[in-house]
C-alpha cells in the first residue's frame, strides 16, 4: 500500500466522518496499549473529535464522549499492562518488524526512568510513549492498584484536555472546521519534537557508555 494511502486512510476527520464513535473509541484503545497501535493518530484524533461534537458526525453531548473516550483509554491501557506483565520477555527479545520497533521500548524505558510514575501522565501526550509506556509497566511489575491511579489519571488529563481544546475552539471560531487538514498536520509535528528530541538524548547517553 502506497503510504500517502495510508497516511489519508488514518486521517482523523475521515476516521471521524467515515467510522464514527465506534472507530474513534476502537482506535483510542488500541493506541494506548496494544503495541501495534503506536502509528494512530491519538492527539489530533481526540482534538477532532471534539471539533466535531455535536455534530452530524458526532452527534453526541461532548461530556458523555469524553467518559466514553476514558473508559476506551484506560481499557485500552490495562491490556498493555497485562501484555508488558505475560509476554514482557518475548518482547523485549523480539526483532523487529512493521509494527514492533525495539528503539520504541529503549525510548519509553529512558522516559519512565527519567519521570518515574509520571511518565503514565507525561507520557500520555506524547506518541509512541503512550502505547509503550503500559506494557513497560507490565514488563517491569509495577504495582497494579498504583498503576490502575496513574493509568485513570493520565487518560483522564489527556482525554479532557485535548477533546475541550477542540470542542471550545471549535465553539469559538466555527470557520476553523475547512481547516482541518492544517490542524491535524501542526498538531503531529507538535507532539512528534519532544519524542525526537528525547531519543536523540538517550542514543547520545547510550554511546557514552
Amino acid at each position: 500500500m502506497n503510504i500517502l494511502v495510508l497516511l489519508e486512510s488514518i486521517n482523523p476527520e475521515n476516521i471521524i466522518q467515515y467510522g464514527g464513535l465506534g472507530l474513534l473509541l476502537l482506535i483510542i484503545f488500541a493506541e494506548t496499549g496494544v503495541f501495534f497501535g503506536f502509528f494512530l493518530p491519538g492527539d489530533s484524533l481526540l482534538f477532532v473529535a471534539g471539533l466535531l461534537s455535536d455534530t452530524e458526525y458526532l452527534d453526541m453531548h461532548v461530556g458523555l464522549m469524553i467518559v466514553l473516550l476514558i473508559i476506551a483509554a484506560v481499557s485500552g491501557s490495562t491490556v498493555g499492562y497485562l501484555t508488558g506483565r505475560w509476554a514482557g520477555a518475548y518482547l523485549a527479545n523480539k526483532k523487529d518488524s512493521i509494527f514492533f520497533k525495539k528503539k520504541y521500548l529503549d525510548l519509553t524505558q529512558a522516559f519512565y526512568l527519567k519521570h518515574g510514575m509520571m511518565a503514565f501522565i507525561l507520557g500520555r501526550f506524547l506518541p509512541v510513549v503512550r502505547t509503550f509506556v503500559t506494557i513497560l509497566a507490565g514488563m517491569v511489575k509495577i504495582d497494579f492498584p498504583k498503576f490502575v491511579v496513574f493509568n485513570f489519571l493520565g487518560a483522564s488529563i489527556w482525554i479532557v484536555t485535548m477533546v475541550l481544546a477542540g470542542h471550545f475552539l471549535g465553539r469559538l471560531f466555527p470557520g476553523i472546521t475547512e481547516y482541518l487538514e492544517f490542524i491535524v498536520i501542526g498538531m503531529v509535528l507538535i507532539s512528534a519534537i519532544p519524542v525526537i528530541m528525547t531519543y536523540l538524548k538517550n542514543r547520545k547517553l547510550l554511546a557514552k557508555e
